[in-house]
């Protein structure tokens, strides 16, 4: 299951680069491109780490969220309910996930965020590259909040942390090309591929739907004895598999 974290954020990177590829290519220290191309490629990797920590961070929140659920006996409605509010933010309009913010009452500390963000700019060193791929990944972002409902379901608070770090880690390789080169996508084939993540994520919930329907289909849909629900919900998985 932490696979598709990272399947699910590999494909939606063509997202991010339409959402957020402006800040990729605007971090400061250019200058080191030319100075010292290391320098500058350990900061766009930093930058991009500081992302998947705090995707990592909020995958632990959801998760100690989704903890709860199963101690209070949801464990198998859980991924179905995981599924259900997948589709349900894939239908929402896109300019209103990034409303949720606001509807949670969350307008000053984003302002906090953004203010910040533009001090880190103007410092182009490396703990400054970091942080700012830390605040970047508080930012609204309905992918980002469809990848939480995915980590819901996730096998304890590890395994939903793990779940939000392989989505970070897929998104890596081409934020991290992008910032590198602004060149690297054709805008057509970005356009494309960010219409096609809505059709993933639909499929992503499929299968957290069927998971939670417990049909009996090993590895894919397997049956959940009750007795067995009751005992996995009392103490937090330890090994995690990737199917």
């Amino acid at each position: 299951m932490i696979l598709t974290g990272f399947l699910f954020g590999l494909l939606g990177s063509f997202h991010c680069v339409g959402m957020c590829g402006a800040i990729a290519l605007a971090l400061p220290g250019g200058v080191d491109a030319a100075t010292s191309p290391l320098r500058y490629a350990g900061g766009r990797l930093l930058y991009n780490l500081g992302r998947v920590t705090t995707y990592a961070m909020l995958g632990a929140g959801a998760g100690l969220v989704g903890q709860g659920l199963r101690l209070a006996g949801v464990q198998q409605g859980l991924s179905i309910a995981s599924g259900v509010l997948i589709l349900l933010l894939v239908a929402v309009p896109e300019r209103y996930p990034g409303r949720v913010a606001g509807w949670l009452g969350l307008d000053r500390p984003l302002a906090w965020v953004k203010n910040t963000l533009g001090r880190l700019f103007q410092q182009p060193t490396l703990p400054a590259l970091y942080a700012t791929g830390v605040l970047n990944g508080l930012l609204p972002c309905g992918l980002v909040y469809l990848a939480l409902a995915g980590a819901l379901s996730a096998p304890g608070v590890a395994g939903a942390a793990a779940y939000m770090a392989c989505f970070g880690l897929g998104t890596l390789p081409l934020m991290f090309g992008l910032s590198l080169s602004g060149r690297l996508v054709p805008l057509l084939w970005r356009t494309r591929m960010r219409q096609a993540v809505p059709y993933a994520a639909s499929v992503l919930a499929v299968l957290f739907i069927v998971r939670g329907l417990g049909l009996g289909i090993p590895y894919f849909s397997p049956q959940l004895n009750p007795s067995t629900t009751t005992t996995s919900a009392a103490q937090p998985a330890t090994v995690y598999d990737c199917h």
